[in-house]
């Protein structure tokens, strides 16, 4: 499969993502010491709506639309929404936010952000969109190889795994990528994001990561809708390392209004594996 996030940019999934992420770099900022955060797969780092690739997949309209459109939001969502409105200059949602841009926007001095693109074009593009910020660098690499590669024990760690499952090994470098991230910093704190289509594939995955992270796991599932159809994306998953104390609460409200509002008869739910 050949992966084009500008095809997905504003869905539900990024929703997710991207609303837990904010909340995560809350929580984070909350202590004064500067931050790293580093991105695996950064992608291009901004999104046009109104492009022929999201006008057709549909996918922002029936994701970001309605999430700005929204009257019952919970505040869990409230740093993405004002981060989509500020981007927007407060009008028509035209334009998404990657997590390179959503991070970079929220650098206090001293923070630090990497983001890893492997494909020329889209890295070129990544480059453009975090022009204005000197604390988001970007790298042209395999972002599963440079983060570790590139984390610094000793210092306050956020990473984002968030490849595109479209190579068979994805699943397996997540974990391989964990590995090496709490062996070399054992306090980083460590989400990857990964889709759901049936339990059997999503369940071998969480095995293989609890292998990997000797502590217990923060699991959030957004299953948009029952898990039969393994060929179709039925929802997404978080699953974090090291997460925050209390962490539950504000997936659960992301989780929670993304099935109820924007989904067909799944649930939500978050949980601890290990």
């Amino acid at each position: 499969m050949n992966y084009r996030h500008a095809f997905h940019a504003g869905n539900f999934a990024d929703l997710v993502k991207h609303a837990a992420l904010r909340q995560l770099l809350e929580r984070m900022q909350a202590d004064p010491q500067p931050l790293q955060v580093f991105d695996t797969h950064a992608g291009r780092g901004l999104y046009d709506l109104s492009g022929e690739e999201a006008e057709r997949s549909g996918e922002a309209k029936e994701g970001v639309v309605q999430l700005m459109q929204a009257s019952d939001l919970p505040p869990a969502f409230a740093g993405l929404r004002q981060a989509v409105a500020r981007l927007n200059g407060g009008g028509e949602t035209a334009l998404y936010p990657g997590s390179p841009m959503l991070v970079a926007g929220a650098l206090r001095k001293g923070d630090a952000y990497l983001g890893c693109e492997l494909r020329p074009q889209e890295h070129s593009a990544l480059g453009e969109a975090l022009a204005g910020w000197p604390a988001a660098r970007t790298a042209c690499a395999d972002g599963y190889v440079e983060v570790p590669r590139r984390i610094e024990p000793a210092a306050r760690t956020l990473v984002l795994i968030d490849p595109p499952f479209e190579k068979s090994d994805d699943y397996e470098r997540c974990v391989q990528a964990l590995a090496k991230i709490v062996r070399k910093s054992p306090q980083a704190v460590v989400m990857i994001w990964t889709p759901l289509k049936d339990l059997e594939t999503f369940d071998a995955f969480l095995r293989e990561a609890e292998d990997a992270y000797d502590r217990p796991l923060l699991v959030a599932e957004a299953r948009m809708r029952p898990l039969t159809d393994p060929m179709k994306m039925n929802g997404c998953a978080l699953v974090l390392a090291n997460a925050p104390a209390g962490f539950e609460a504000p997936l659960g409200e992301i989780c929670e209004w993304t099935v109820s509002r924007l989904g067909q008869g799944g649930k939500a739910q978050v949980w601890t594996a290990g």
